[in-house]
């Protein structure tokens, strides 16, 4: 089967673009940056890609809120467009500011607050995915994730994280130490359908072992498993390829 066609939305002020890009053609797809105003003024342009991600960063510089005014541009100009692009269970993943923005589209449950300790937080972490999930991006890994944060909005809130687990969609949980004070450890969330995930980590940002700031130290400091095939980040991509290739 040819490559998948995936579309990484970039907005003014995002900017992991390429970052992502990167990871989706390592995964198998077929990537190409476009503008989320673009998008708007030809609506049936995402119909074209049969997987989505909106980029982090920080959109419209964050102004009236994280995430506020780029989640309002897909709305209003996109709404009708992403919720069938979601129907037809095309996967669609948010990370960081985009993980901000489907929250405030309410495509994915809760919402993101300031972090805890009241500063912007830069630092790697390690992820650990929930069993139950739904995600189709998180089904079958079972290793930990290792992967960066930079944020300062990145606490995850919601009413009843019992629930949300309950029902599957809790997808990612902080294994290392909670950076920003997540309800629950919190670190990424999908939807019902488990076709849209959201998450505060990076992701693209350790698709290959040499990106890990413990790749080819001694056993003696060396993370275990970090810097490793199975901590790739880049497992998420490969997945959510996986999953748009049998659609």
């Amino acid at each position: 089967m040819s490559q998948v066609p995936a579309v990484v939305i970039a907005g003014p002020g995002t900017n992991r673009d390429g970052d992502v890009r990167q990871a989706l053609e390592l995964a198998g797809a077929d990537a190409k940056i476009v503008l989320a105003s673009e998008l708007v003024e030809r609506p049936r342009l995402l119909g074209d890609y049969r997987l989505a991600v909106v980029a982090g960063g920080f959109s419209h510089a964050d102004s009236l809120g994280a995430g506020r005014m780029l989640a309002l541009d897909l709305m209003m100009g996109l709404g009708d467009e992403l919720r069938d692009f979601v129907a037809r269970g095309r996967p669609l993943i948010g990370i960081c500011n985009g993980f901000q923005v489907l929250t405030r589209t309410k495509l994915l449950p809760g919402a993101l607050g300031h972090n805890a300790q009241g500063r912007f937080d830069c630092r790697w972490v390690v992820l650990e995915t929930e069993v139950k999930s739904k995600s189709v991006w998180t089904s079958g890994i079972e290793d930990p994730i290792h992967c960066p944060i930079a944020h300062g909005e990145g606490r995850y809130v919601h009413p009843d994280p019992d629930s949300l687990a309950a029902a599957g969609q809790v997808a990612l949980r902080y294994r290392s130490t909670n950076p920003n004070g997540s309800v629950a450890d919190i670190a990424g969330v999908c939807d019902s359908s488990g076709v849209v995930l959201g998450l505060m980590p990076h992701p693209e940002n350790h698709i290959v072992a040499r990106q890990h700031p413990h790749h080819g130290r001694s056993a003696a400091v060396k993370t275990r498993g970090a810097g490793e095939p199975s901590s790739l980040g880049l497992r998420l991509f490969e997945n959510g390829v996986r999953h748009a290739k049998g659609l």
